[in-house]
């Protein structure tokens, strides 16, 4: 799934592919699925090469999806593939993400999920098959509109149990089963 495409086009197509065989394919995101099908997920490729750029895009790209029509446009994964290369740097920047959603008013409005090709969880080893949960082609910064969110949770039973789900999911499929998905692209 290591994905070094350099064109817009060939970032959104490895991430969609990413989308329908791991997110939706392995359903680690019981939510993703309808507004696939229903294409109203907004990509936006990211040229920022610096952080500081890069919080200018997710700015233009918040002020976008807010002022959307949530028929047309739910969501937004603002793909930034030559910033933020580092997970730790990701990590760290993901703060600033927080804040620029803050500044805009938009707290309670939008929220921003992380996915990394490097994610790594807190009480996971680097290897550890359970960080694929978040392992995405290129770095990204995934904004969620926060009603999409609370009515997609009031149509799943109990989402606490969808993390220890993905973690079973991702536990039998195990790292060959993860690299038998991308031999095809």
């Amino acid at each position: 799934m290591e994905a070094r495409l350099a064109g817009a086009d060939q970032v959104v197509a490895a991430t969609r592919s990413w989308l329908e065989k791991a997110v939706i394919g392995l359903n680690l995101c019981p939510f993703a699925k309808p507004v696939h099908l229903h294409d109203r997920i907004r990509y936006c490729v990211s040229p920022a090469q610096a952080p500081s750029a890069l919080v200018e895009d997710l700015m233009a790209e918040l002020r976008t999806l807010d002022a959307a029509d949530p028929g047309i446009c739910e969501t937004t994964l603002l793909i930034h593939p030559r910033v933020l290369g580092d997970f730790f740097d990701y990590n760290g920047f993901l703060a600033r993400a927080d804040d620029a959603v803050a500044e805009l008013g938009l707290e309670g409005v939008i929220q921003v999920a992380s996915f990394h090709p490097q994610y790594q969880f807190a009480d996971a080893a680097i290897d550890d098959i359970e960080n694929y949960t978040n392992r995405s082609p290129f770095p990204m910064l995934h904004l969620l509109r926060e009603s999409s969110v609370e009515r997609a949770v009031t149509t799943y039973p109990d989402t606490t149990t969808i993390y220890k789900k993905n973690i079973d999911t991702l536990r039998r499929l195990g790292h060959d089963g993860w690299r038998r998905l991308w031999l095809a692209d």
